[in-house]
């Protein structure tokens, strides 16, 4: 195993700082980043997909771990500290620069099943996750997200319905997978420290509901939570069918999104469908 100077010490001699219109927060806590890449299980050998690593603190634990990393960071002042870290591992490392939103993770990581790790970016985080949970094709390519949020984030992720947290991502995450709240991270763990809380959330496949669409429950969510304080029969009347699919699978109109369950909400999709 390579000796490597503390990630502070790579930070300072980059010249790195932690940019605010990309999302990024450090994290340099060395023993935290190993307990996080082992969430997923044992990665000797596996292949993982990192989404923004800035100056690679994940990314060496990954390394550690045994995993064959592919890194996808926007910022060009972190790749020579990630080139570093690719000469230490030598074969174990791939660093893609571009925009995790416009690729096709899928083709990046050569068509093999791989796990995802990633402190995410604050800025594109949600819409990332939404992109790794939807599409037709299931199971997906990922076998497990391991994925730092904002806690208020993470925890709208694992809620069930009832709670002013639940909404249109619980669902999403738990109608084909199960989600977890697998641990929490104070603030003063990251350099800056943002000024919330943050969770890692641990997501993995499960068997789809058959007969339902994943767009068509997409749009179900999206009109339901997009007004969820209005009943159901204002904020679904948009999606065509829908008010009567609610009376096809009894339920009553007058509620509102936030106490319709997952599988209440799935049940609609599929007498949409």
């Amino acid at each position: 195993m390579p000796e490597l100077p503390p990630i502070r010490e790579t930070i300072a001699r980059h010249g790195l700082s932690a940019s605010k219109a990309l999302g990024q927060n450090f994290l340099l806590d060395e023993q935290l980043l190993d307990r996080i890449a082992a969430l997923p299980g044992d990665l000797s050998g596996a292949n993982v997909l990192e989404v923004g690593p800035g100056p690679g603190g994940l990314t060496r634990a990954l390394l550690r771990a045994g995993a064959n990393v592919t890194a996808i960071e926007m910022d060009e002042r972190c790749l020579p500290a990630l080139a570093e870290l690719s000469d230490a591992f030598p074969g174990q490392l791939t660093v893609i620069q571009g925009d995790a939103m416009k690729l096709d993770h899928g083709e990046i990581m050569g068509g093999e099943p791989f796990h995802v790790l990633s402190n995410l970016p604050y800025n594109v985080g949600t819409a990332l996750f939404v992109k790794w949970l939807g599409g037709a094709d299931w199971p997906p390519m990922w076998q497990s997200l391991t994925l730092m949020f904002q806690r208020e984030v993470a925890e709208r992720i694992v809620s069930k319905e009832g709670g002013s947290a639940y909404g249109r991502l619980a669902v999403l995450a738990q109608w084909r997978s199960s989600a977890k709240l697998a641990m929490k991270v104070h603030r003063s763990a990251f350099t800056p420290p943002p000024k919330v809380m943050s969770a890692i959330v641990h997501v993995t496949p499960k068997e789809a509901p058959e007969g339902v669409s994943a767009r068509t429950l997409e749009r179900l969510t999206e009109a339901a939570f997009g007004q969820r304080r209005k009943m159901l029969r204002q904020s679904l009347k948009g999606v065509p069918g829908a008010l009567d699919a609610l009376a096809k699978v009894g339920i009553d109109e007058t509620r509102r999104a936030e106490t319709v369950s997952v599988a209440e909400f799935v049940a609609l999709a599929k007498t949409l469908a």
